[in-house]
Parts: C-alpha cells; sequence; structure tokens
C-alpha cells in the first residue's frame, strides 16, 4: 500500500525528479479536521517550468470513469518512464465523491462552476483556489475527466471549446482525438466558473470528457479515458514510447459537433417525464420526433414532441424519465469542420 505524505498545498514539490505521493489538506467547514485530496507528481529529469500534464477525475462526485481509470494509472506509469513531468488526481473533489453526488455536500456549490476561486470561500471555492494557483502553473495540458453522473447521458465524448487562436484550438481538438471517441463535442463556453475553461483562458490545451452515465463506471469509458490521458502524454513529450493502440474509433470515423448554439437543446417546457425515442449517437434529420414530454397530472393530454432542431447526432439525453421544468433533454449535435 502506498503511503502518502499529508501536507499542505504549499509543501507540494513539482520540482525535484522522482515520485511523490499526497494527501493536500483542506480545511474541514465544521469540525476539527481535513479533506484529504490524492495527488501524485511524477516528475523526470527534462521537466520544464510550466510544462506538464494533469488528469483529474471526480470534479463531479457521481461521475466515476475518471477516477477508475486515472486510479489505474497510478500503478501503470512508471517514474522511469516520464521525462517530464505528470500529475495525477483521481479524486479531486473527495467530499462530493464521498457522498456519490454532483455537488460537493458542505456547501451546495458545482465545483466546476467554482473556478478560479477564493482562498477565503467555502470549502469547494477554496479547493478551487488550490487548483488554479498550484496545479495549472506547473502544467500545460489539462485532462478534466467527465461522465454525466445522474444528471444526463452521453455518448462517450470528449469535449472542447472554439477557441479563437488557431494553434491553441488545433492542440484541444487533436488532443480530444487521443481519447479514440467517435464524437469530439465542440460546446458552449458561456457558462462561468469552469474549470476547463479557466484553464485554456490560461494558455493550456485543455480538455474535458463525457464517458458515461448512472453513477455506474462504463467499461468503453475507462479504456477511453487512460487511452486519451497517455496519448497526449507521449505526444507532449511528459511520456517516454508510444501512444497506446487505439482500442476505439480511428480517426476518420471521428465527428466534430457542435452543440454550443441554444437551438442544439431542447429543455423541458414543463415538470414531467421523458421519453427517448432515437438513440444517443443516433444521427436525425431536422423534425425528426426524438422524444416525447409526458404530463401525468393531464393523462388524457397527448404528450409534447420534441422534434429534431436541426440535422445532426443525439449528443445527450436526460438520464432520469422525471424531469424539471427548464431541464436540458435532448441535445442534438450539428457536424463542423476541424481546424486546419
Amino acid at each position: 500500500m502506498t503511503t502518502r505524505s499529508v501536507v499542505n498545498a504549499e509543501q507540494l514539490d513539482f520540482d525535484t525528479p522522482g515520485r511523490r505521493d499526497y494527501h493536500v489538506k483542506l480545511e474541514h467547514t465544521t469540525i476539527w479536521a481535513h479533506h484529504l485530496i490524492p495527488i501524485t507528481v511524477i516528475v523526470g529529469p527534462n521537466a520544464k517550468p510550466g510544462r506538464g500534464l494533469v488528469a483529474i477525475g471526480s470534479t463531479h462526485g457521481d461521475e466515476l470513469e475518471g477516477p477508475v481509470a486515472v486510479k489505474h494509472l497510478l500503478r501503470e506509469i512508471r517514474t522511469d518512464d516520464v521525462p517530464g513531468r505528470i500529475i495525477l488526481i483521481p479524486v479531486l473533489n473527495p467530499m462530493a465523491f464521498k457522498a456519490n453526488r454532483r455537488e460537493t455536500p458542505d456547501d451546495g456549490v458545482n465545483f466546476n462552476r467554482a473556478f478560479p476561486g477564493d482562498p477565503k470561500g467555502s470549502v469547494t471555492v477554496r479547493l478551487a483556489d488550490m487548483v488554479t494557483r498550484f496545479i495549472f502553473p506547473q502544467v500545460h495540458v489539462v485532462l478534466d475527466i467527465h461522465a454525466g453522473g445522474e444528471a444526463a447521458r452521453f455518448p462517450a465524448t470528449s469535449n472542447v471549446h472554439l477557441m479563437k487562436d488557431p494553434v491553441q484550438r488545433k492542440a484541444m481538438e487533436e488532443t480530444a482525438r487521443g481519447f479514440g471517441t467517435k464524437f469530439i463535442m465542440q460546446y458552449q463556453n458561456v457558462t462561468p466558473g469552469l474549470l476547463t475553461g479557466l484553464a485554456e483562458d490560461l494558455g493550456k490545451i485543455s480538455v474535458d470528457t463525457e464517458m458515461g452515465w448512472g453513477r455506474a463506471v462504463q467499461a468503453a469509458g475507462v479504456s477511453m479515458s487512460r487511452q486519451g490521458v497517455l496519448t497526449p502524454a507521449v505526444r507532449q513529450g511528459q511520456l517516454r514510447g508510444d501512444p497506446p493502440a487505439n482500442r476505439h474509433y480511428a480517426p476518420s470515423e471521428q465527428r466534430l459537433v457542435d452543440t454550443s448554439h441554444p437551438d442544439s437543446h431542447r429543455l423541458a417546457a414543463f415538470e414531467g417525464h421523458f421519453e427517448p425515442l432515437v438513440g444517443l449517437g443516433q444521427a436525425v434529420k431536422t423534425g425528426r420526433r426524438v422524444g416525447w414530454l409526458h404530463d401525468f397530472n393531464r393523462l388524457d393530454d397527448p404528450p409534447m414532441e420534441l422534434p429534431a432542431p436541426h440535422d445532426g447526432d443525439i449528443l445527450g439525453q436526460a438520464w432520469g424519465a422525471k424531469v424539471i421544468q427548464g431541464q436540458g433533454i435532448t441535445q442534438v449535435g450539428k457536424p463542423v469542420e476541424w481546424a486546419r
């Protein structure tokens, strides 16, 4: 069993060659205790300031493919094979992870809306501040592995924002393709406080994913997540050897699809029950009926028809049948061109 050193964030060593396994302390809100965040730092002889890769699991506590994949990588990556810098964080938000919840139970905050954080804020906001001040300056590649949890389900996707800088855009798309997902989703960039949004604003190669749903562990999602960390680690010079064999979708099969326009999303007009009529990843034409929304308080009324807003692919659906008014219940991604 690995013995982890219990430290404050200021004590993390990102420069000395070798491997260090830490538990970073984050003071508990109500009792005399600390939350412990597992962080492993592997530094090679050629590590350069500001260059490295971080792989993150459990930004949300009910999304499990990331924690499982990064936990495997803790055993698989050999220190002697790391010339640069690799940081592995299997469970970044232990409070939400232990509660098996999307939000942090201590303060009710969605960690992926809390960046850049505040050292004097609530516990989730302080956690975001720790990542911003101590982790981001050490790396140029940020991989944040998500899944749908209990909110939504997706075909496995790796996700990017549309960047104005053509060099950064191409690097992010190429890194996203390394996961081997069929769909690379280009999504909206207006939500405040995103981990990846801040990382890309800082000039990082910033990619996140959707690798499963339902508080379950999807085998393909774990495999893609592992592949998606190792591939850029090699290509960016942080890990020796060849990229892992692609066990999933070849580049010729991958599609860049955009969901950034509000019209891509169908919202529930009323509280009800969602009935999907097409499968995840299925291609649809404009106007095709993709689902029904039922109101069981009005049993004799017909359900509301949900037509596809445009040609594209089904990239997301509500996971639970019961939905609240205004909830996103289906999204259709529109194919777009890759960066050149």
